[in-house]
C-alpha cells in the first residue's frame, strides 16, 4: 500500500477538507469514493508498440504468472522465502542483502558490474498482508518481473560503451506496510528494503529507477509527484525514441511515499514509474486479467534504452 502526500484542501464554501491517504480521500462531512476508479478511464487507452524490441515482453508476462502461483506474498511470509530464492537464480551474480533491524527480511541484488556510480533499477516483490487472498499481480510482480527481464536484456545486449556504468537491479523487501504500522507513519515504518539499502549504499549510487504499476491495461505514467525532473526528462526522451511516447505523458500526477523516496531524501536522482489511477490497487481484483503484455512492453523498452543511455554517460 502506498501513501500519496498531498497538500490538505479547503473545499470553499463547504467547508470540507480533503486529505488524500493511500489514493482513498477521506472528506470530512461524509461523501468521497475511490480517487483512482474516478481518475481512471471507463476504457482503456490504446498502448502504442515500441519500434524497437530489446524487452521481452512476453517472457516477462510469465514471469509475472510464475510469482501469483506462490499466492499471497507478504514480507517474512514462507511463500515470499520460496520465491525469493527463484528471483536471486534469475538475476545477475544475484544475492541476499539481509535488512538490518528485520529477521527474515531480504533484499535481492543482482549486478552487471562497471564505473562509479552504479544505477539502480528497482521494485518491491512483497505483496499485501491484506486483504487475505490479495496477490498484488500489478503491485509487486509486474515490477519484480520488469526488473528481471531488464537484467537479463541488458546483460546480454553488451556494455554500448568503452568503460559501461555498473547497473544494479534490487527487488525491496518490505516495501508494503506491515501489521500495526499506522498510515501516517507509512514513510517510517514500511519501504523498509529501500530505507536499508541506502541506509548501506548511497554512496555508491548515481540514480535509481523504480518500476511499481507498469503493466496494466492502458497504461499512462504522468511523472510522479516528487520523481527528479532531470531524470523524469530521460525517461521521456527515451520513451520517445522507442516510439512510446504517449504512455509517458507531459503532465504530473501526485506524490507517493515509495521505494524511490529513500534515494529522493538521500540526495540521488530518482523516479517513481507508476500508474496511480489504476483502480485495483490494494484490492483482491488486482490479478493477472488487469494487466497487458503491450503495456508492460512500453515500459519495459523505454527502460532499457533509458539505462542503455544512462550507462554510457559520463
Amino acid at each position: 500500500m502506498l501513501v500519496v502526500a498531498l497538500v490538505v484542501q479547503l473545499v470553499l464554501g463547504a467547508g470540507l477538507i480533503v486529505v488524500a491517504i493511500n489514493g482513498f480521500p477521506l472528506i470530512g462531512g461524509g461523501g468521497g469514493g475511490d480517487a483512482r476508479s474516478e481518475r481512471a478511464p471507463a476504457v482503456a487507452p490504446a498502448v502504442p508498440r515500441p519500434r524497437v524490441d530489446q524487452f521481452d515482453a512476453p517472457r516477462a508476462f510469465a514471469l509475472i504468472r510464475r510469482q501469483l502461483t506462490y499466492g499471497q506474498r507478504p514480507a517474512g511470509s514462507t511463500a515470499l522465502r520460496r520465491l525469493a530464492e527463484v528471483l536471486r537464480r534469475a538475476l545477475p551474480n544475484g544475492r541476499f542483502e539481509a535488512l538490518p533491524g528485520h529477521p527474515g527480511l531480504r533484499n535481492v541484488v543482482g549486478t552487471i558490474p562497471g564505473r562509479a556510480p552504479a544505477i539502480v533499477v528497482g521494485a518491491h516483490y512483497d505483496s499485501e498482508y491484506h486483504p487475505k487472498g490479495f496477490v498484488g499481480a500489478n503491485d509487486s510482480a509486474a515490477g519484480t518481473a520488469a526488473v528481471v527481464e531488464l537484467a537479463r536484456a541488458l546483460g546480454q545486449a553488451g556494455a554500448g560503451s568503452d568503460s559501461p556504468r555498473e547497473v544494479r537491479f534490487v527487488l525491496f523487501d518490505g516495501e508494503e506496510e506491515g501489521p500495526g504500522c499506522p498510515n501516517a507513519r507509512f514513510a517510517q515504518c514500511a519501504l523498509r528494503g529501500s530505507r536499508a539499502y541506502v541506509a548501506a549504499h548511497r554512496r555508491e549510487v548515481g540514480q535509481m529507477v523504480l518500476l511499481d504499476y507498469i503493466a496494466n491495461k492502458g497504461v499512462r505514467l504522468p511523472r510522479e509527484g516528487s520523481s527528479n525532473l532531470a531524470l523524469w526528462a530521460r525517461v521521456r526522451a527515451a520513451a520517445q525514441a522507442v516510439g512510446v511516447g504517449a504512455v509517458f505523458p507531459p503532465t504530473s500526477q501526485v506524490t507517493i511515499y515509495d521505494d524511490h523516496t529513500p534515494f529522493l531524501r538521500a540526495g540521488i536522482p530518482a523516479v517513481d514509474l507508476i500508474d496511480f489511477s489504476y483502480r485495483y490497487a490494494d484490492g483482491l481484483k488486482d490479478t493477472l486479467d488487469k494487466l497487458s503484455v503491450a503495456s508492460l512492453d512500453a515500459v519495459g523498452e523505454t527502460v532499457f534504452a533509458l539505462v542503455s543511455e544512462l550507462r554510457a554517460s559520463r
